[in-house]
Protein backbone atom coordinates (compact mmCIF):
# COMPACT_ATOMS: atom_id res chain seq x y z
CA UNK A 1 0.00 0.00 0.00
CA UNK A 2 0.98 3.48 -0.60
CA UNK A 3 0.50 5.11 2.61
CA UNK A 4 1.45 3.44 6.36
CA UNK A 5 -1.00 1.59 8.30
CA UNK A 6 -2.98 3.80 10.38
CA UNK A 7 -2.93 2.24 14.17
CA UNK A 8 -6.17 3.22 16.18
CA UNK A 9 -5.43 2.96 19.72
CA UNK A 10 -7.81 3.43 22.48
CA UNK A 11 -7.09 4.57 26.21
CA UNK A 12 -8.98 2.59 28.19
CA UNK A 13 -8.87 3.20 31.73
CA UNK A 14 -7.16 6.08 32.29
CA UNK A 15 -6.34 5.39 35.90
CA UNK A 16 -4.70 2.32 35.20
CA UNK A 17 -1.65 1.21 33.17
CA UNK A 18 -2.94 2.54 29.69
CA UNK A 19 -1.61 5.64 28.65
CA UNK A 20 1.63 4.03 30.13
CA UNK A 21 2.14 1.33 27.99
CA UNK A 22 0.97 3.15 24.80
CA UNK A 23 3.38 6.18 25.60
CA UNK A 24 7.03 3.76 26.11
CA UNK A 25 5.39 1.09 23.08
CA UNK A 26 5.27 4.67 20.92
CA UNK A 27 8.48 6.13 22.00
CA UNK A 28 10.60 3.99 19.78
CA UNK A 29 10.74 5.94 16.65
CA UNK A 30 10.70 3.13 14.61
CA UNK A 31 7.11 2.67 15.08
CA UNK A 32 6.48 5.96 13.19
CA UNK A 33 8.65 4.38 10.29
CA UNK A 34 5.88 1.36 9.79
CA UNK A 35 2.41 2.87 11.52
CA UNK A 36 0.36 6.17 11.97
CA UNK A 37 -0.52 6.01 15.37
CA UNK A 38 -3.57 7.77 16.12
CA UNK A 39 -5.07 7.62 20.42
CA UNK A 40 -8.12 7.95 20.95
CA UNK A 41 -8.25 9.69 24.53
CA UNK A 42 -7.01 12.96 26.16
CA UNK A 43 -3.92 14.93 25.25
CA UNK A 44 -4.59 15.86 28.98
CA UNK A 45 -3.95 12.36 30.32
CA UNK A 46 -1.01 12.11 27.56
CA UNK A 47 0.83 14.37 28.80
CA UNK A 48 0.04 13.78 32.60
CA UNK A 49 1.39 10.59 32.34
CA UNK A 50 4.41 11.50 30.43
CA UNK A 51 5.58 13.50 33.10
CA UNK A 52 5.63 10.56 34.62
CA UNK A 53 8.68 8.79 33.00
CA UNK A 54 11.78 9.29 33.45
CA UNK A 55 13.67 7.60 30.28
CA UNK A 56 11.36 8.72 27.41
CA UNK A 57 12.45 11.63 25.13
CA UNK A 58 10.66 13.65 23.38
CA UNK A 59 7.58 12.69 21.28
CA UNK A 60 6.10 14.98 18.73
CA UNK A 61 2.63 14.91 19.34
CA UNK A 62 -0.06 15.89 16.93
CA UNK A 63 -3.42 16.98 18.82
CA UNK A 64 -6.70 16.63 16.84
CA UNK A 65 -10.13 16.64 17.11
CA UNK A 66 -10.93 13.73 14.37
CA UNK A 67 -8.70 11.86 12.51
CA UNK A 68 -9.13 13.51 9.02
CA UNK A 69 -6.42 15.63 10.38
CA UNK A 70 -3.34 12.96 11.09
CA UNK A 71 -0.01 13.74 10.71
CA UNK A 72 1.73 10.52 9.71
CA UNK A 73 5.26 11.87 11.02
CA UNK A 74 3.76 12.04 14.38
CA UNK A 75 1.92 10.37 17.24
CA UNK A 76 -1.51 11.70 16.96
CA UNK A 77 -4.17 12.41 19.75
CA UNK A 78 -7.76 13.04 19.07
CA UNK A 79 -9.26 14.43 21.69
CA UNK A 80 -12.44 12.71 21.92
CA UNK A 81 -12.82 13.25 26.20
CA UNK A 82 -14.04 16.30 27.89
CA UNK A 83 -11.21 19.28 29.20
CA UNK A 84 -12.21 18.46 32.25
CA UNK A 85 -11.11 14.92 32.69
CA UNK A 86 -8.82 14.22 35.28
CA UNK A 87 -6.61 11.22 36.59
CA UNK A 88 -6.33 9.36 39.68
CA UNK A 89 -3.65 6.74 39.35
CA UNK A 90 -4.34 3.09 40.26
CA UNK A 91 -8.28 3.35 41.35
CA UNK A 92 -11.64 2.89 39.05
CA UNK A 93 -13.86 5.60 38.91
CA UNK A 94 -17.12 6.76 37.21
CA UNK A 95 -15.59 9.07 35.22
CA UNK A 96 -12.61 6.36 34.12
CA UNK A 97 -15.13 4.09 33.22
CA UNK A 98 -17.11 6.56 31.25
CA UNK A 99 -14.05 7.66 29.63
CA UNK A 100 -12.98 4.39 28.66
CA UNK A 101 -16.25 3.84 26.79
CA UNK A 102 -16.19 7.34 25.13
CA UNK A 103 -12.39 6.77 23.86
CA UNK A 104 -13.95 3.13 22.57
CA UNK A 105 -16.92 4.45 20.88
CA UNK A 106 -15.10 6.88 19.19
CA UNK A 107 -12.26 4.78 17.96
CA UNK A 108 -14.68 1.67 17.00
CA UNK A 109 -17.10 4.98 14.73
CA UNK A 110 -13.93 5.51 13.03
CA UNK A 111 -12.67 1.68 12.12
CA UNK A 112 -16.89 1.03 11.03
CA UNK A 113 -15.68 4.24 8.62
CA UNK A 114 -12.35 2.95 7.37
CA UNK A 115 -10.70 5.94 8.91
CA UNK A 116 -8.32 3.53 10.94
CA UNK A 117 -6.89 0.28 9.53
CA UNK A 118 -6.90 -1.47 12.80
CA UNK A 119 -7.71 -1.59 16.00
CA UNK A 120 -5.75 -1.88 19.54
CA UNK A 121 -7.46 -1.17 22.85
CA UNK A 122 -5.33 -0.59 26.18
CA UNK A 123 -7.85 -2.40 29.18
CA UNK A 124 -10.01 -1.26 31.14
CA UNK A 125 -11.65 -2.28 34.37
CA UNK A 126 -15.02 -4.27 33.89
CA UNK A 127 -16.69 -3.83 37.18
CA UNK A 128 -16.51 -0.30 36.88
CA UNK A 129 -17.52 -0.10 32.89
CA UNK A 130 -20.73 -2.37 33.96
CA UNK A 131 -21.70 0.30 36.87
CA UNK A 132 -22.01 2.90 34.41
CA UNK A 133 -24.04 1.07 32.13
CA UNK A 134 -21.72 -1.30 29.56
CA UNK A 135 -23.98 -3.73 28.95
CA UNK A 136 -20.55 -6.08 27.99
CA UNK A 137 -17.95 -8.56 29.85
CA UNK A 138 -15.53 -7.17 27.85
CA UNK A 139 -13.91 -5.52 24.52
CA UNK A 140 -14.75 -8.74 22.41
CA UNK A 141 -18.27 -9.02 23.59
CA UNK A 142 -18.98 -5.18 22.69
CA UNK A 143 -16.89 -5.35 19.28
CA UNK A 144 -19.32 -8.65 18.38
CA UNK A 145 -22.44 -6.59 18.66
CA UNK A 146 -20.95 -3.35 16.93
CA UNK A 147 -19.70 -5.11 14.13
CA UNK A 148 -22.86 -7.15 13.80
CA UNK A 149 -21.20 -10.39 13.58
CA UNK A 150 -23.00 -14.10 15.27
CA UNK A 151 -20.03 -15.40 16.52
CA UNK A 152 -16.39 -14.37 17.26
CA UNK A 153 -13.06 -16.29 18.82
CA UNK A 154 -10.94 -14.84 21.62
CA UNK A 155 -7.46 -15.70 20.05
CA UNK A 156 -4.86 -15.64 22.31
CA UNK A 157 -1.24 -14.93 20.11
CA UNK A 158 2.05 -14.73 20.96
CA UNK A 159 4.98 -16.16 18.17
CA UNK A 160 3.94 -19.81 17.68
CA UNK A 161 1.42 -20.25 20.72
CA UNK A 162 -2.26 -19.72 19.77
CA UNK A 163 -4.54 -20.22 22.26
CA UNK A 164 -8.64 -19.73 21.47
CA UNK A 165 -11.67 -20.48 24.22
CA UNK A 166 -14.90 -21.69 23.55
CA UNK A 167 -16.80 -19.69 26.29
CA UNK A 168 -15.35 -16.31 26.79
CA UNK A 169 -16.07 -13.95 29.90
CA UNK A 170 -18.75 -15.83 31.66
CA UNK A 171 -19.40 -17.69 35.00
CA UNK A 172 -17.47 -21.25 35.45
CA UNK A 173 -20.54 -22.73 36.52
CA UNK A 174 -22.33 -21.91 32.89
CA UNK A 175 -19.47 -23.42 31.18
CA UNK A 176 -20.54 -26.57 30.56
CA UNK A 177 -24.63 -25.55 29.97
CA UNK A 178 -23.06 -23.12 27.24
CA UNK A 179 -21.36 -25.95 25.17
CA UNK A 180 -23.21 -27.53 22.29
CA UNK A 181 -21.49 -29.05 18.97
CA UNK A 182 -22.46 -26.55 16.70
CA UNK A 183 -20.92 -23.89 18.43
CA UNK A 184 -17.83 -25.51 18.50
CA UNK A 185 -17.67 -26.74 15.49
CA UNK A 186 -18.81 -22.87 14.36
CA UNK A 187 -15.44 -21.84 17.11
CA UNK A 188 -13.32 -24.40 14.88
CA UNK A 189 -14.60 -22.80 11.85
CA UNK A 190 -13.70 -19.45 12.67
CA UNK A 191 -10.30 -20.83 14.00
CA UNK A 192 -9.33 -22.34 10.77
CA UNK A 193 -10.55 -18.91 8.64
CA UNK A 194 -8.72 -16.48 11.17
CA UNK A 195 -5.12 -18.66 11.00
CA UNK A 196 -5.67 -19.05 6.89
CA UNK A 197 -6.25 -15.57 6.33
CA UNK A 198 -4.80 -13.33 9.28
CA UNK A 199 -1.72 -15.75 9.90
CA UNK A 200 -1.22 -17.46 6.85
CA UNK A 201 -1.22 -20.66 7.89
CA UNK A 202 -3.00 -23.10 5.57
CA UNK A 203 -4.86 -26.06 6.77
CA UNK A 204 -3.71 -25.57 10.34
CA UNK A 205 -3.71 -28.49 12.96
CA UNK A 206 -6.13 -27.53 15.61
CA UNK A 207 -6.17 -29.33 19.10
CA UNK A 208 -9.43 -29.42 21.13
CA UNK A 209 -8.70 -29.99 25.08
CA UNK A 210 -11.60 -31.73 27.17
CA UNK A 211 -13.57 -30.16 29.96
CA UNK A 212 -13.62 -32.18 32.50
CA UNK A 213 -10.39 -33.86 34.19
CA UNK A 214 -8.77 -36.36 32.07
CA UNK A 215 -11.42 -35.70 29.94
CA UNK A 216 -14.03 -37.19 32.26
CA UNK A 217 -12.24 -40.77 32.23
CA UNK A 218 -14.93 -42.54 30.15
CA UNK A 219 -17.28 -40.72 31.59
CA UNK A 220 -16.61 -41.60 35.14
CA UNK A 221 -16.21 -37.50 35.76
CA UNK A 222 -18.29 -35.90 33.44
CA UNK A 223 -19.50 -37.18 29.72
CA UNK A 224 -19.32 -33.56 27.96
CA UNK A 225 -16.44 -35.17 25.91
CA UNK A 226 -18.38 -38.44 24.80
CA UNK A 227 -21.50 -36.17 24.07
CA UNK A 228 -20.21 -33.16 22.58
CA UNK A 229 -16.30 -32.26 22.46
CA UNK A 230 -15.54 -35.30 20.38
CA UNK A 231 -18.65 -35.37 17.85
CA UNK A 232 -17.65 -31.61 17.61
CA UNK A 233 -14.19 -32.59 16.49
CA UNK A 234 -15.38 -35.31 14.19
CA UNK A 235 -17.78 -33.19 12.61
CA UNK A 236 -15.01 -30.81 12.26
CA UNK A 237 -13.02 -33.00 10.49
CA UNK A 238 -16.07 -33.95 8.22
CA UNK A 239 -16.48 -30.18 7.11
CA UNK A 240 -12.25 -30.19 6.24
CA UNK A 241 -10.69 -29.00 9.84
CA UNK A 242 -7.97 -30.39 10.70
CA UNK A 243 -9.33 -30.65 14.48
CA UNK A 244 -8.16 -33.47 16.44
CA UNK A 245 -8.45 -34.62 20.37
CA UNK A 246 -9.98 -34.10 22.66
CA UNK A 247 -7.21 -33.68 25.12
CA UNK A 248 -6.84 -33.25 28.54
CA UNK A 249 -5.03 -30.49 29.43
CA UNK A 250 -2.60 -30.77 32.54
CA UNK A 251 -0.43 -33.83 30.25
CA UNK A 252 -1.02 -31.43 27.09
CA UNK A 253 0.85 -28.70 28.20
CA UNK A 254 2.52 -30.27 30.63
CA UNK A 255 4.03 -32.51 27.95
CA UNK A 256 4.76 -29.77 25.53
CA UNK A 257 2.47 -30.93 22.89
CA UNK A 258 0.66 -27.68 22.20
CA UNK A 259 3.77 -26.99 20.36
CA UNK A 260 2.64 -29.55 17.71
CA UNK A 261 -0.40 -27.63 16.74
CA UNK A 262 -1.36 -24.59 15.02
CA UNK A 263 -3.91 -23.70 17.62
CA UNK A 264 -5.42 -24.58 21.00
CA UNK A 265 -9.12 -24.51 21.18
CA UNK A 266 -9.91 -24.40 25.14
CA UNK A 267 -12.96 -24.76 26.65
CA UNK A 268 -13.31 -21.97 29.15
CA UNK A 269 -11.30 -18.95 29.60
CA UNK A 270 -8.73 -19.99 32.96
CA UNK A 271 -8.29 -23.44 30.75
CA UNK A 272 -6.72 -21.40 28.12
CA UNK A 273 -5.06 -18.56 29.34
CA UNK A 274 -3.53 -19.99 32.36
CA UNK A 275 -0.88 -21.98 30.20
CA UNK A 276 -0.26 -19.35 28.02
CA UNK A 277 -0.27 -16.89 30.23
CA UNK A 278 2.56 -18.61 31.73
CA UNK A 279 4.11 -19.11 28.84
CA UNK A 280 4.18 -16.22 27.14
CA UNK A 281 2.72 -13.08 29.57
CA UNK A 282 5.32 -10.59 28.42
CA UNK A 283 4.47 -10.90 24.74
CA UNK A 284 1.00 -11.95 24.48
CA UNK A 285 -1.61 -9.96 22.36
CA UNK A 286 -5.25 -11.30 22.74
CA UNK A 287 -6.69 -11.06 19.04
CA UNK A 288 -10.20 -11.22 17.96
CA UNK A 289 -11.07 -13.47 15.31
CA UNK A 290 -14.28 -13.50 13.26
CA UNK A 291 -14.65 -8.92 12.97
CA UNK A 292 -14.81 -7.51 9.64
CA UNK A 293 -11.44 -5.21 11.08
CA UNK A 294 -8.17 -5.76 12.94
CA UNK A 295 -8.11 -5.87 16.93
CA UNK A 296 -5.46 -6.84 19.03
CA UNK A 297 -4.93 -5.64 22.60
CA UNK A 298 -2.28 -6.64 25.45
CA UNK A 299 -3.08 -9.63 27.35
CA UNK A 300 -2.85 -7.84 30.57
CA UNK A 301 -5.31 -5.97 33.05
CA UNK A 302 -5.39 -2.00 34.02
CA UNK A 303 -2.84 -3.10 36.57
CA UNK A 304 -3.56 0.05 39.02
CA UNK A 305 -1.38 -0.99 41.57
CA UNK A 306 1.64 0.48 39.12
CA UNK A 307 -0.37 3.27 37.56
CA UNK A 308 2.00 6.78 37.23
CA UNK A 309 5.28 4.63 38.96
CA UNK A 310 6.89 4.07 35.60
CA UNK A 311 6.57 0.18 36.60
CA UNK A 312 4.65 -0.94 33.80
CA UNK A 313 5.85 -3.48 31.17
CA UNK A 314 5.33 -1.98 27.89
CA UNK A 315 6.25 -5.47 25.66
CA UNK A 316 2.73 -6.91 25.48
CA UNK A 317 0.90 -3.59 23.88
CA UNK A 318 4.26 -3.30 21.79
CA UNK A 319 3.38 -6.97 20.55
CA UNK A 320 -0.40 -6.05 20.07
CA UNK A 321 0.41 -2.88 17.60
CA UNK A 322 2.76 -5.27 15.74
CA UNK A 323 0.36 -8.04 15.84
CA UNK A 324 -2.22 -5.83 13.88
CA UNK A 325 -0.48 -4.85 11.31
CA UNK A 326 1.16 -8.16 10.81
CA UNK A 327 -2.34 -9.32 10.54
CA UNK A 328 -3.92 -6.31 8.45
CA UNK A 329 -0.84 -7.30 5.97
CA UNK A 330 -1.64 -11.11 6.06
CA UNK A 331 -4.81 -10.60 5.37
CA UNK A 332 -3.70 -8.46 2.46
CA UNK A 333 -1.93 -10.93 0.91
CA UNK A 334 -4.76 -13.70 1.34
CA UNK A 335 -6.64 -11.86 -0.60
CA UNK A 336 -4.63 -11.71 -3.77
CA UNK A 337 -3.90 -15.34 -3.04
CA UNK A 338 -7.58 -16.43 -3.35
CA UNK A 339 -7.90 -14.29 -6.47
CA UNK A 340 -4.99 -15.71 -8.10
CA UNK A 341 -5.01 -19.54 -7.40
CA UNK A 342 -6.70 -22.23 -4.82
CA UNK A 343 -4.95 -23.28 -2.11
CA UNK A 344 -3.73 -27.18 -1.48
CA UNK A 345 -6.24 -28.83 0.90
CA UNK A 346 -4.62 -31.40 3.12
CA UNK A 347 -6.92 -33.98 5.28
CA UNK A 348 -7.16 -34.84 8.62
CA UNK A 349 -6.50 -38.15 7.71
CA UNK A 350 -3.44 -37.42 6.69
CA UNK A 351 -2.28 -35.95 10.08
CA UNK A 352 -4.00 -39.03 11.92
CA UNK A 353 -1.78 -40.41 14.41
CA UNK A 354 -2.42 -42.31 17.36
CA UNK A 355 -4.11 -40.20 20.42
CA UNK A 356 -5.44 -37.78 17.94
CA UNK A 357 -9.13 -38.97 18.99
CA UNK A 358 -9.22 -39.60 22.51
CA UNK A 359 -12.15 -42.07 23.68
Amino acid sequence: MDRKIVVGITQGDGNGIGYEVIIKALADERMLEICTPVIYGSSKLFGFYKKTLHNIEQINTNVITSVDDVNPKMVNIVNCLPDSVYVEPGQPTPESAKCALKALECAVNDAKKGKIDVLVTAPFNKKAMHEEGFAFTGHTEFLEKEFNVKEVVMLMVADQLKVAVATQHIPLRDVPKSLNKNMLVEKLRLMKESLEQDFGIYDPKIAVLGLNPHCGDSGLIGDEEKNIILPAVQEAQEKGIMAFGPYSPDGFFGLGNYSRYDAILAMYHDQGLTPFKALAFELGVNYTAGLPIVRTSPDHGTAYELAGRDEADPRSMISAIYTAIDVFNKRAEHKAIMASKPVLKTSAAEFSEKGDIAE
